[in-house]
Order: structure tokens, then C-alpha cells, then sequence
């Protein structure tokens, strides 16, 4: 159609029809910006820090607790280790002590051991074995006896020596109670022999010792 014979009327209606679809595309343009801010990314990015938020809480919470139970854990290890040590050094001792006993011609200390009771003579000539300086119920292997058995419920940690040692005096406290007075002097020995020991076990100074020896 030639242009001269195109119409006022046609031009304005094709104008009005571009002025219509550009305010379309105007109106799409801004629901599609407006769906992707407010809609999408900032709901995402809202999802994704509560998410891993709780997951950090989560994480942090179980570190606390699983360090709680070891700390518990070692703590009654440790209790267990001296109430070991404690037994133990009780039962020595007062093992030692009616050796002693039995291998005295002293009546009081018979007496102290296990009552008033008559020794035959094979149960004395062991007991006097017994309490001989090379000995089971000996000075030496007696004291000996006790650091082993500390150095092996603590695993030779020389750190755990104090906690060792006050047990060590407990389980003497409670043997020497246990047999009415003071005990033998053999068991005084033994006990300045055993804190000899544990010094020196402390002190890293026992190889040297036994190098010199």
C-alpha cells in the first residue's frame, strides 16, 4: 500500500499498539526482577543460613558433650587407679606385717597379727624367709612390689607420681589401723624405702642409679 494513502486514524491506532505492548513487556520485566529478589534469592539465601547454623550448633553441641564424657571418664580412671594402689599397698603391708609375726619369737606381735595363736616350726622358718632382706615380704622386694604395681595402672606417666604417693600413704595409714599399733619395724622401712622410690621414679633418676650400680 503506498504511504500517501495511509490514514491519521491508522497511524495513531498503530502507535496506541506499540505504546500497549511496551508497557507488557515493562510490566513482565518488573514481576520477573521483582519475583527473583524478593522471591527466590532472598529465600534462598535465608534457607541456606539457618540450615547451616543449625548444623554449626549441632556440630559445636556434640564437641561439648564428647568432651565432658572423657573428661568424666578420666577422672574416674584416676580415682580408680589410686583406690588400686591403696588396696593393694594395704594388702602388702599387712601381708608383711604377719610375716613378721609369724617369724617372731615376740608374743605381741602374734598377738597383733591374728590373735593369740601357737606358730609350728616349718610355718616359722618360711615366715623368717619370708621377711629375710632378699625376701618376698622383704624391704627391697616389697617396696619393689608397690612402684611396679603404680608404674603400671598409670602407664609409667611420671606426671600422676603425687597422686600415686598419696595414695600410697593411705593404703599405709589404713594397714597400720587395720593392725592395731604401730607396725613392724620392717614395715617402716618399707614405707621410706617406697617414697625413695617414687622420688626417684619422679625425678627420672632411677637408670641412673642402677648404671652406677
Amino acid at each position: 500500500m503506498p504511504i500517501s494513502n495511509i490514514t491519521a486514524a491508522q497511524v495513531a491506532q498503530a502507535q496506541a499498539s506499540m505504546t500497549n505492548a511496551k508497557s507488557s513487556a515493562t510490566d513482565k520485566d518488573t514481576e520477573t526482577t521483582s519475583t527473583n529478589k524478593s522471591g527466590f534469592s532472598e529465600e534462598a539465601a535465608t534457607f541456606e543460613k539457618s540450615s547451616d547454623t543449625s548444623k554449626v550448633t549441632e556440630k559445636s553441641s556434640t564437641k561439648v558433650n564428647d568432651r565432658s564424657a572423657i573428661i568424666a571418664a578420666l577422672k574416674q580412671d584416676a580415682e580408680q587407679q589410686k583406690q588400686n594402689l591403696m588396696n593393694i599397698v594395704t594388702k602388702t603391708i599387712q601381708g608383711q606385717g604377719k610375716s613378721f609375726a609369724l617369724a617372731s619369737e615376740d608374743d605381741m606381735w602374734k598377738f597383733l597379727a591374728s590373735g593369740d595363736f601357737t606358730v609350728d616350726a616349718e610355718t616359722q622358718a618360711q615366715a623368717k624367709k619370708d621377711i629375710a632382706d632378699d625376701g618376698y615380704y622383704g624391704v627391697e622386694q616389697t617396696s619393689d612390689r608397690i612402684l611396679d604395681f603404680a608404674k603400671a595402672i598409670s602407664g609409667d606417666d611420671k606426671s600422676k607420681a603425687d597422686e600415686l604417693i598419696d595414695a600410697f600413704k593411705k593404703g599405709f595409714e589404713q594397714a597400720t589401723k587395720t593392725w592395731g599399733k604401730d607396725l613392724p619395724d620392717i614395715s617402716q622401712k618399707t614405707y621410706d624405702k617406697v617414697l625413695e622410690k617414687f622420688d626417684k621414679w619422679k625425678n627420672g633418676t632411677e637408670d641412673k642409679d642402677s648404671s652406677e650400680n
